[in-house]
């Protein structure tokens, strides 16, 4: 028994880390939790004795589990909810917290390295070895010959997935993948966004978005929410509709960048984070689909939001 307690002991200081690796590559908070428990589960039947160097074992482990994730949801691909409204995966989940991120250390942990939304979205639309290779690469260093026996490919092999998904990545727009600049500076452009959403200023709201914006919103079973619009004209003739919605626009973290959760009633209608690049919104990502939200056990009152 006082084995078992230290294994658990010297697991736990290894969680964050896990948590945040699992996370990156499934983009689901309860799917990472199962991840994580798992890896326990085989150092348990592995026993702790017979790991030389326990962050490298469970590091592995932990991806391999959530390799194996990956592929059962390629098998259940025909299912509707698996696919999002641009082809891809479902938006990944959000990790909500208050305006100041140091107040929610747990969220903290998940988001370390300010990996935002953005590019957990677009991480989500790589296939399940490129995405494994990718993280563990080139978000927590992991030597490629490690990489490689998990993948089950070469060393050479496991750097041309990772090197491929680099490219995907870059092709396809990471700009606002990492918070870019001052908080502070990064928060009034956002309410620079909603203050010409207010009052339907098409001029102001181009003036805050890049060019190349995109607004991705996924809205659930009904999908009335669900959409992606690409081009700074066109999301600002989207974003003149959120004028109905400033009353209960609550400012946010989401993902360690800036963000706004949407209640009111007692209710969480959306979240929204918002990847700003040089004084410019480069993307907005909404997750409007209320059995997400209520499965993350997001609430006003979780999150601190006082209504009224």
């Amino acid at each position: 028994m006082r084995e078992l307690f230290s294994a658990a002991q010297r697991f736990e200081e290894h969680r964050p880390r896990l948590r945040a690796v699992a996370y990156r590559i499934l983009g689901s908070v309860g799917e990472t939790d199962d991840a994580v428990q798992e890896t326990w589960l085989r150092l348990e039947r592995t026993g702790i004795e017979n790991v030389d160097d326990l962050g490298a074992w469970t590091t592995t482990v932990t991806a391999r589990v959530c390799l194996n994730m990956l592929r059962s949801r390629e098998q259940r691909r025909e299912e509707p909810l698996e696919a999002g409204p641009w082809g891809a995966e479902r938006l990944p989940d959000p990790v909500v917290g208050p305006a100041a991120a140091g107040d929610d250390p747990e969220s903290a942990a998940l988001t370390a390295d300010s990996v935002g939304w953005a590019l957990m979205v677009v991480v989500q639309e790589l296939n399940p070895l490129e995405r494994v290779a990718f993280v563990l690469h080139d978000l927590f260093a992991v030597p490629y010959t490690e990489i490689g026996p998990l993948v089950e490919r070469s060393e050479d092999a496991a750097r041309q997935l990772a090197s491929r998904a680099r490219r995907r990545v870059r092709e396809q727009g990471t700009r606002g993948a990492v918070p870019d600049g001052d908080p502070v500076r990064r928060r009034r452009v956002v309410d620079a966004f909603f203050a010409a959403a207010r009052e339907g200023d098409i001029d102001g709201l181009l003036s805050v978005l890049h060019p190349d914006a995109v607004l991705r919103s996924e809205g659930g079973v009904r999908g009335r929410y669900t959409t992606r619009i690409t081009g700074a004209a066109d999301v600002a003739g989207q974003a003149v509709t959120f004028h109905r919605f400033a009353p209960f626009v609550h400012p946010a973290t989401v993902n360690g960048a800036e963000g706004v959760v949407v209640a009111t009633g007692g209710r969480v209608l959306s979240v929204m984070g918002f990847a700003v690049v040089g004084d410019r919104i480069a993307a907005i990502d909404v997750l409007a689909d209320p059995d997400r939200l209520e499965a993350l056990g997001l609430t006003p009152d979780a999150l601190g939001i006082r209504e009224g």
